[in-house]
């Protein structure tokens, strides 16, 4: 069942005169569906074209071909002529609208239409082209309701168990439902019945197990579009060595977005800045988030926002944060924000883009209402405007320092249980003291380095091989102490320490 909402506000623009509406979205079958059940009820006969069907009446059994397939431009000469009250269905005109005859044809059409009981709806998987899109009422398709996509879950579950030979099994509750739905937002209809097609022909169960396995299918389906990135979770909480305080505040906030934590009057989390020493986790942070919140990571990159056309790059920045919302939830990670809003706290050479990006990005963090976290790092935060930091942007910001001689033992810990060693055979209270200033990227790139120095001398990796590459590291705490304690003195009363 289609959204009372866009029902309504779609029976309304008929009404209302309108000659010409577009419904610019790739989920085609449930705007068609949309637009038959507004035509049904109206009541007013519908008429449906498509290049390759030509122009039928939809509401009758035998759909007898008016127009042949292959002439759009006959098609709406024929709209243009008739005289009755319907409803005109044209699915992917656009392409057509190159061809100047098209295009005055769609203007007759306007003016024809204009204030008579006629409308030509426009069902378009791409955006229309300039001249038509002058002519036409933009009809926003929102993404499937969480009602729409639970209904979805459970025909599809109906269907499976009607139609298998073997025991079809439903092991869920009903708060495990609501994430299961929720993680499905940002899908179409037809997306949504295919993951949850596929979760449940993978064992003929339906259970809480199967929720990671929709968030892997949903950034699959989603992969990569525009600036925005999917990422793949594959790290737990466990994987992060240190940072005790950060990892409470996202375990604390872990159920933010749920329908029992909005009953309760808890706003949904925003996101949290984290600003740190490179190396120190701060981007194993975001995925490891995303993995224990079940919902998938998007990463945007700032690089790709700046381009040489006026309006562009602001365009671009839209897109991505429309499509985070189209996505949500979601975790959107921002990789070294000071890349993409350094500038706008100065004079800067760029015409004042710096500024007008910043400026969108602000009120979109300030009004978004759909579930988006965003987590943001940043290596200098002193260069970024002091907007971006006050309380309602983000809900806190962190500073993730080097880790101390507890960290460290941890981090080798983590390293050496992941490469096939058995962290017990090595004297970790050594190698963390050894290892001071070093970061915990600079601790894993010790290890790796051991394994290779091991595996030419073909022996077992020991605490000698750890210990010379140890020493034959320098630092970024030894080549950029005096960056780094600035990062931390003007971090002291400004952020809240991870660990």
């Amino acid at each position: 069942m289609p959204d009372p909402a866009m029902h309504e506000a779609l029976q309304l623009a008929i009404r209302a005169g309108n000659p010409i509406v577009a419904i610019e979205n790739p989920d085609e079958s449930r705007a068609v569906a949309l637009v038959r059940l507004a035509a049904e009820e109206m009541p007013r006969p519908l008429f449906e074209w498509s290049v390759t069907t030509g122009l039928v009446a939809a509401d009758k059994t035998e759909k007898e071909q008016i127009v042949a397939e292959g002439k759009p431009a006959a098609a709406l000469a024929h709209i243009v002529a008739a005289a009755e009250p319907a409803i005109y269905l044209f699915k992917d005109l656009g392409p057509h609208l190159k061809d100047p005859l098209v295009q005055r044809h769609l203007r007759d059409a306007y003016h024809a239409f204009n204030h008579t009981p006629r409308t030509l709806i426009l069902v378009e998987a791409a955006p229309l082209l300039a001249p038509a899109r002058s002519m036409t009422l933009s009809f926003e398709l929102r993404p499937p309701s969480m009602q729409e996509l639970d209904e979805v879950v459970r025909k599809t579950f109906k269907k499976i168990k009607d139609e298998s030979f073997v025991e079809v099994q439903a092991k869920i509750s009903k708060r495990q439902m609501e994430q299961l739905v929720q993680s499905l937002r940002g899908l179409t209809c037809d997306e949504a019945a295919r993951v949850a097609a596929s979760v449940v022909y993978d064992d003929y169960l339906l259970n809480a197990d199967d929720l990671p396995r929709v968030v892997e299918a949903k950034r699959r389906i989603l992969a990569s579009a525009g600036c925005l990135e999917s990422i793949a979770t594959d790290r737990g909480v466990s994987d992060i060595g240190g940072l005790a305080n950060l990892k409470a505040w996202l375990k604390q906030r872990r159920g933010g977005f749920s329908g029992e934590a909005k009953e309760f009057g808890i706003d949904e989390p925003r996101g949290v800045l984290m600003l740190g020493v490179q190396g120190c986790g701060k981007s194993l942070c975001a995925k490891v988030a995303a993995a224990d919140w079940n919902m998938p990571l998007l990463r945007l990159d700032p690089g790709v926002l700046y381009q040489k056309f006026i309006g562009e790059s602001e365009n671009l920045l839209r897109q991505a944060l429309r499509q985070a919302e189209a996505m949500a939830p979601v975790v959107l990670w921002i990789d070294e924000i000071e890349k993409a809003f350094a500038s706008a706290s100065s004079a800067s050479a760029d015409g004042g883009l710096s500024q007008r990006m910043f400026g969108t990005f602000l009120t979109w963090m300030q009004d978004h209402r759909e579930p988006v976290f965003v987590i943001a790092t940043a290596n200098d935060i002193s260069a970024l405007p002091p907007e971006l930091m006050r309380k309602g942007r983000f809900d806190e910001v962190f500073f993730v320092d080097l880790p101390d001689g507890k960290s460290r033992e941890n981090i080798f810990k983590i390293h050496l249980g992941r490469r096939k060693r058995d962290p017990t055979g090595f004297n970790l209270p050594l190698l963390a003291q050894k290892a001071e200033g070093f970061s915990g990227a600079e601790i894993e790139q010790a290890v790796i380095s051991g394994l290779y120095r091991a595996f030419t001398e073909k022996v077992a990796l020991t605490d000698d091989h750890l210990l010379a590459e140890i020493s034959a590291t320098r630092s970024l705490s030894v080549l950029l102490a005096e960056r780094i304690d600035a990062l931390r003195e003007w971090a002291r009363d400004r952020c809240v320490p991870a660990d």
